[in-house]
């Protein structure tokens, strides 16, 4: 799909989720696969399955089952689909110290297919291809020598794979106060040739995206990793363009396939657009829609959504998902619509926002053990709690089998 000037720097020395799969294990987990439908495979039958309580009773639509993958202590860990009543339908437990995000439906040569990111191994993890008989059909992992980032796996409709990596390099920050040799956190863009595993684009934010646009604040010696942008989600924009986030620059960025530029940016320090409020809604206190945010969704009409998580209990007080209308003649970004976090909890970390095929909004509020659906007049449908220390990086409500 396009050309981007090649990343520098050298791989990182570590992945973001670090875990051991053995090869024993691994068989042992694909043996599993097997048997994961079914009565036997309900909370507290030998799976390990965390159980989930559901606090509000609703949403009974046609949108489809849960998709999730909790982790944490306790339970096992693996990518899970159960019902809006909590009945499992199938759970896929991983080897002991390994995890699993972003799972969900998605289509892959014209098929159905589960995929998700599984941590293990000692290229940090792999993104999984399944088939709609709960088979491995293929699997993906970053080029060049990068370790797969843990937050995205996306299949295009070209068939390839947008995925995220990181690198730390050097960078010279004596021109905004900081050392001449700073290790830094770098965010990496690529898109794979599923079959081949040939990196067909590449992207990296340093070469676009200025360090003195960070809100992280250095570490205390220049040998400590800078993790500045935070690169933690990729999607494609309703023209086929590229949506890029940066949780800790407060951005999200739209960036050309074919050349890597940046086309525009919402949030953060050099906004392409003047942030406001509609009647009803509010900034937070930094007067900004979002901060340390995640999962920019294009909705269509030129509105977007994204999980704000309002990180650190100074901005707002509370995590919640923000809908905004970008106007790209008067350059103004409005947010027009938010839904908060039924207990009015802060997320420090991940989160995600779907909206589902009936026009309600799906959301997994990420560290905290709640997913939620709301009405598109923003009343609470459905609320459901996992176990205290128990967490989803993103949850989805999707049709499942084929053709439900």
């Amino acid at each position: 799909m396009g050309f981007a000037p090649q990343v520098t720097g050298r791989p990182p020395g570590r992945p973001k989720l670090i875990a051991v799969l053995a090869g024993a294990a691994a068989a042992a987990c694909a043996a599993l696969t097997s048997c994961a439908s079914g009565p036997a495979n309900q909370p507290g039958n030998g799976t390990g399955a965390p159980p989930v309580t559901i606090l509000t009773h609703g949403a009974d639509n046609d949108n489809g089952d849960i998709f999730l993958a909790p982790e944490g202590t306790g339970y096992q860990n693996g990518p899970e689909i159960i019902t809006s009543t909590g009945q499992v339908v199938w759970f896929h437990p991983l080897p002991a110290g390994a995890e699993a995000t972003d799972f969900r439906t998605q289509t892959y040569l014209g098929q159905p297919v589960l995929t998700w990111f599984q941590s293990g191994g000692p290229a940090g993890g792999i993104d999984e291809i399944y088939n709609d008989r709960y088979q491995p059909i293929a699997t993906v992992r970053a080029a060049d020598g990068y370790m797969t980032n843990f937050h995205e796996f996306l299949i295009t409709p070209q068939n390839t794979a947008l995925i995220l990596a990181d690198t730390t390099t050097t960078a010279n920050l004596s021109s905004i106060g900081g050392p001449s040799a700073q290790l830094v956190i770098d965010g990496i863009v690529q898109e794979i040739d599923i079959k081949t595993g040939q990196v067909l684009f590449q992207w990296n934010s340093a070469d676009h995206v200025p360090y003195r646009d960070s809100e992280m604040p250095r570490p205390a010696a220049a040998n400590m990793p800078w993790d500045w942008f935070h690169i933690n989600a990729v999607h494609l924009d309703t023209d086929g363009n590229l949506l890029i986030d940066a949780r800790n620059t407060w951005t999200t960025y739209k960036v050309n396939i074919h050349t890597g530029q940046i086309i525009w940016e919402l949030g953060g320090k050099q906004s392409s657009f003047a942030l406001e409020a509609a009647p009803g809604q509010v900034l937070d206190h930094a007067g900004k829609i979002f901060a340390w945010q995640h999962d920019p969704e294009a909705i269509g009409g030129g509105e977007y959504t994204v999980f704000d998580d309002e990180s650190g209990g100074t901005l707002l007080g509370y995590s919640r998902v923000v809908t905004i209308r970008l106007d790209l003649q008067t350059r103004v970004a409005t947010l027009i619509k938010s839904d908060k976090q039924p207990e009015g909890l802060i997320a420090g970390v991940m989160g995600n926002a779907q909206t589902t095929r009936n026009g309600d909004l799906f959301v997994g509020w990420g560290s905290l053990p709640y997913i939620s659906e709301f009405s598109p007049s923003g009343k609470l449908l459905f609320n459901a709690e996992l176990p205290a220390g128990i967490s989803t990086y993103r949850a989805y409500r999707l049709p499942w089998p084929p053709g439900a």
